[in-house]
């Protein structure tokens, strides 16, 4: 930064005009130092504006640091995400840039009232420009460092001239979504700066089968509850069959086990309950009732679900009940209850929803998100260590980290001590 009485303050220089970036612009915003904004792409936000299927989750109605993930540590992790409140999240939403969420009862997500991901994406800009942000569009960063007499060298790439930064907020991103600009860059430029990143992959995205023997099933969508044995991992949602394999959120909050298993060599089993009955229920369904097994299993299933599913079992849908030998049922009741998700593959980066890993929480303060290694560099986003379930989990996150890494960069350019409360 600039002393006092030497000429106007160098800029607090934010890179990345995501969720994270944008609310870390906004809230760096308003002191000593002016706000430069600088993004690749020529508008910003863009996995803003395709969340929710273009409604955009804002929030979720319910916020437990345990359904997030980090290789970091969890104590951390749960420090960051509460440092802003949910109901002063909400509060920021609708009393600031007035947009009013509603609630979605089946979901528990927030919405805003016009179902519009735009709004939410412009309205974070228009607050931005109000308190005097400057923002540079299509604009890419290609490397960073620390200047000789404080501060940072911004260098943008394509010729353009370095910046002198009087602080830095990194929030580029991950690798998710290429499309929407996602590259990595930031992340390479924490870990060329000597800060620890957790190894990175793929999260929440659709798992794959290959060859897909489950193609004929595409469409067939249901709640089910998918789980990771020995992991302690399990989720309840919704369950789709793709052409090439499996998606839904029951599949995508707990795709991280199998991503991970694999680009470790390995092979993580997943298994699916079809309804929200368990094994005792079905046994004893089937072992009591009358009629076929097909009109026993097929009122509670897609039909072509359970056709499937008394195919694999090996059962005929038109045999009675009390014709069933014990294996039989035992097997049909695995079938319904613990049935062998066989995934094989994922979709990867171009359809996950966040990237895991990434810098290690222990890498920056947690109350400041201010680097451990590197004063007057603030890291903020999916750039760090940490992602949750979908149902705007991780717009949370993002919200969060960006107001806490604008707020300490704001105030670390007015000689302010860190704030300590939330």
């Amino acid at each position: 930064m600039t002393p006092p009485g030497e000429g106007p303050a160098l800029p607090i220089v934010v890179v990345g005009a995501g969720a994270a970036g944008l609310m870390a612009a906004i809230h760096a915003a308003g002191g000593v130092a002016p706000v430069l904004l600088l993004e690749r792409t020529p508008d910003g936000g863009r996995k803003i504006l395709i969340s929710g299927g273009g409604r955009c989750n804002v929030l979720p109605s319910v916020l437990d640091p345990r359904d997030f993930v980090t290789a970091s540590s969890s104590n951390t992790l749960k420090k960051i995400l509460l440092s802003w409140p949910l109901d002063r999240q909400r509060a920021f939403f609708q009393e600031v840039l007035g947009l009013h969420l509603v609630l979605e009862p089946e979901t528990g997500k927030l919405f805003p009232e016009g179902n519009r991901a735009r709004d939410v994406r412009d309205r974070l800009v228009e607050e931005a420009r109000r308190r005097g942000v400057e923002f540079r569009s299509s604009t890419p960063v290609g490397a960073v460092e620390p200047h000789p007499h404080g501060g940072w060298w911004v260098r943008p790439e394509g010729g353009l001239p370095a910046i002198r930064a009087g602080a830095l907020i990194l929030a580029t991103g991950g690798l998710s979504v290429p499309a929407t600009g996602s590259d990595g860059s930031g992340l390479r430029m924490a870990e060329a700066l000597g800060h620890t990143i957790h190894p990175l992959y793929p999260a929440l995205t659709p798992l794959t089968e290959s060859p897909p023997r489950h193609a004929s099933l595409a469409g067939v969508s249901l709640p089910v509850t998918v789980e990771a044995p020995g992991t302690g991992r399990r989720t309840t949602g919704g369950f789709l069959f793709t052409h090439r394999g499996f998606s839904g959120p029951s599949v995508l909050n707990v795709s991280d086990v199998a991503v991970r298993s694999r680009l470790e060599g390995g092979h993580a089993p997943l298994t699916v309950s079809w309804t929200s009955e368990p094994h005792e229920v079905w046994d004893a369904r089937l072992r009591e009732g009358t009629g076929t097994v097909g009109s026993t299993v097929r009122p509670r299933l897609p039909t072509r679900l359970a056709d499937r599913l008394l195919e694999e079992a090996g059962v005929e849908s038109e045999r009675p009940l009390y014709q069933l030998r014990r294996e039989e049922r035992r097997g049909l009741v695995a079938a319904l209850t613990r049935w062998p998700l066989p995934w094989t593959g994922d979709e990867g980066y171009k359809k996950a929803e966040v990237t895991g890993g990434g810098v290690a929480l222990d890498q920056v303060s947690p109350r400041t998100l201010e680097s451990r290694r590197h004063p007057g560099l603030f890291l903020c986003g999916e750039m760090l260590d940490a992602f949750g379930p979908i149902g705007g989990y991780n717009f949370a996150w993002a919200w969060s980290t960006g107001r806490m890494a604008g707020t300490a960069a704001r105030r670390s350019m007015e000689g302010d001590p860190p704030a300590t409360g939330s």
